[in-house]
Parts: structure tokens; sequence; C-alpha cells
């Protein structure tokens, strides 16, 4: 199947699929004779993985841990375990950076008049 088809049945933009392909998370599929990229079920499927793995946080070089991971019918499922838990822990990290952050900007906002004065504590705040 050509990129578009393939775009469309992973749910990967075509220059996601090409950029996956520049960085090296799927091989380059082979041409046809006018030239045009011609991608199996079995790089959709891979195109998917990555894809639930990126909505998941994880970053390239984790993918491709997952993916070697993945190929491996010998590996240790504990592996792919402590994977997702350091990426639970990370994702907890943020998500407690996050929320600091948006308590940050209430505190702000509130502090705020909201009219037509010049003074703002919220450019205050951020110029400090």
């Amino acid at each position: 199947m050509n990129i578009g088809a393939a775009s469309q049945a992973s749910g990967v933009s075509q220059r996601m699929i090409r950029h996956y392909e520049k960085i090296g998370l799927i091989p380059a599929p082979p041409r046809r004779g006018s030239g045009y990229r011609d991608y199996s079920d079995a790089d959709v499927h891979r195109l998917r993985f990555i894809a639930n793995a990126r909505d998941l946080g994880f970053g390239t070089e984790e993918i491709t841990t997952l993916l070697a991971l993945w190929s491996d019918r010998e590996r240790a499922s504990s592996e792919v375990k402590a994977l997702a838990l350091a990426q639970a822990d990370e994702l907890g990290r943020k998500a407690k950076a996050l929320e600091s952050m948006r308590r940050t900007l209430l505190d702000l906002a509130r502090q705020c008049h909201g009219d037509n004065r010049p003074d703002c504590p919220i450019i205050d705040g951020l110029a400090t």
C-alpha cells in the first residue's frame, strides 16, 4: 500500500511516517517501479505500535527499546514492565509539575483585577 493508505490505516500522518523512517523506527519500505513506497500490513502494525507508545508519552529511545522487546519472543516481561513503570513515574512527576504551574497561574490570576488598569500581577510574576 502507498504512504497515504498506510497513514489512513495506522492513524499516523504521512509526515510522521517519513520521520519514523528517517530516524530508523521503521525500516525503509521497498519501492514500486514508480518510485512510490510500498508499505505492508506489518509496517502498519508497527506504526500503530509506535503511535500507541507515543500516546503513552514514550520517547524515541524508549520506543526503540520497546520495538526491540516486541520483536524478541525470548524477552523477559520484567524488562517491559520496568520500562512501563519508569514511564508511569515520569508521567507522575510531569503531572505534579503541571499542577504546580496551574496553581501558580490561578494564584496570579486571582491577584489581577482584570480591568483597565495597567498594573498586573501576572506580568509582574512573569517578570520576576
